[in-house]
């Protein structure tokens, strides 16, 4: 990690006074804004999912009442507007599905109440998804584990001076330790109420799946009394097309250039049925949501695929057993399902552990080519050094607070190409990984 450079020169006490000063009004304006926002319930808009033909917009609303989005291209042309009712049951909140819209093109939207804006910054603004048979680049800033408190909010703010086209959160965003769903509602409210995230996520798209502690509690599984809850909960403050199926889950998918990406949820159905993979162990995944996975890997025709996850796909080496190190009964299942398909360029990405780390699995003997985790944790401060523990395969790891992974995946050159930097929040690269399609192509 480089060392930040010192600036040079002296300071006067006249000059650090003004600064302080002026730190300070600052501090407090943002203070005061944030309040603002809270006592008038106002939060968002943010983006969520977003394709080549459609957008998810998010908002809580400060009123029961209609409120309508209207989406116009940049360029200029006619606007697409779409109503949604915010309702007292409904905690307020407000999605919009936007459809018809063109590929690779960049939006502005606003959101009006009897035909007053009510959100109309000039950051509200999106672009599609390119064409997804065109050669294209992406940058998705990931990661996982974050809080309300300064070094959080730092990181989403490097993120957008990152210009990462979008953004993956892993789990554990927000903490709530919780099923109840009053606690539920005011954690993801308060959450939800941080500046900086919604200045990020107001002007480019966002994906999410959770970890335990959004979920139930620490080390949690699908046992969880009240998850019905946190998902109701989520699925309020959460802008994504879709939320796992019939009413469970919360595994999600999208495509954007050349990757697709599948969001899985390991915690609904884990220890809540037989395997699938071997009837006398649990299952992590449930059947439902790996014929789900099987059914989209095998349709996709991304060069590269993206399968991400709160918990990390080894052994934690510790007493929780959150991890697919003990399921690994269903990692054998899906290395043989992408050797028998000889299914190209996937990637697994993993978090929750407070602390960052690239695994480069020996795997051609039983995949076809060697499988790659990327586990980008934490953004707020805390660490776990003990967890970030020997193994064989490990090529990169890094304990370090306030930390995400800037994910570049570029077709537009041969062959096609992943470039990582694990980046922490005062931009500083603290490691680099990079492969190509050819590193992930059966042989």
């Amino acid at each position: 990690m480089k060392t930040p450079s010192l600036p040079s020169g002296r300071v006067s006490r006249r000059q650090f006074v003004a600064g302080t000063i002026a730190c300070t009004a600052a501090s407090a304006l943002d203070q005061a804004a944030a309040a603002s926002a809270s006592q008038s319930g106002f939060l968002g808009p943010i983006v969520g999912h977003t394709e080549t033909d459609k957008s998810a917009i998010w908002m809580r609303a400060g009123a029961p009442g209609e409120y309508v989005l209207e989406v116009v291209p940049v360029s200029g042309g006619t606007p697409v507007t779409v109503s949604a009712q915010a309702a007292a049951d409904q905690d307020l909140c407000l999605h919009w599905q936007v459809k018809g819209l063109r590929p690779g093109t960049a939006y502005r939207y606003r959101v009006l109440s009897n035909s007053a804006p009510v959100a109309n910054a000039p950051e509200q603004s999106f672009k599609t998804a390119p064409e997804p048979a065109k050669p294209g680049k992406v940058r998705f800033a990931i990661s996982s584990c974050a809080k309300e408190d300064a070094g959080s909010r730092a990181v989403w703010k490097r993120m957008a001076e990152e210009k990462v086209d979008a953004v993956i959160l892993i789990g554990d965003t927000p903490y709530i330790d919780s099923t109840a769903l009053e606690v539920q509602t005011k954690r993801h409210r308060a959450f939800a109420a941080v500046p900086e995230y919604q200045n990020l996520l107001q002007s480019r798209p966002c994906w999410w799946t959770w970890d335990d502690h959004d979920f139930a509690g620490n080390d949690c599984d699908g046992r969880a009394k009240g998850k019905e809850n946190s998902r109701t909960v989520y699925c309020r403050y959460r802008p994504q097309w879709t939320f796992g199926e019939k009413d469970q889950g919360i595994y999600t998918s999208f495509r954007h250039g050349p990757v697709e990406v599948f969001l899985l949820d390991t915690r609904w159905f884990s220890e809540t049925e037989k395997s699938y993979a071997d009837p006398s162990k649990f299952s992590l995944l449930g059947a439902a949501q790996w014929e789900w996975l099987q059914r989209g890997l095998k349709a996709s025709t991304a060069p590269f695929k993206i399968l991400a996850c709160g918990v990390i796909w080894d052994d934690k080496q510790s007493s929780e057993k959150d991890d697919w190190g003990t399921y690994m009964h269903e990692r054998i299942a899906l290395e043989e399902f992408i050797a028998r398909n000889k299914i190209p360029g996937v990637m697994l990405v993993g978090g929750d552990i407070h602390a960052s780390r690239v695994l480069h699995y020996k795997s051609k003997k039983t995949v076809g080519y060697d499988l790659v985790q990327f586990i980008a944790s934490p953004i707020h401060s805390s660490v776990i050094p003990k967890l970030n523990t020997y193994h064989p395969d490990l090529v990169r790891s890094a304990v370090e607070p306030h930390v995400f992974m800037v994910m570049e995946v570029d077709s537009t050159v041969t062959p096609a190409r992943v470039s990582t930097e694990l980046i922490n929040r005062h931009g500083e690269r603290v490691f680099t990984y990079n492969l190509t399609l050819a590193d992930l192509t059966p042989a």
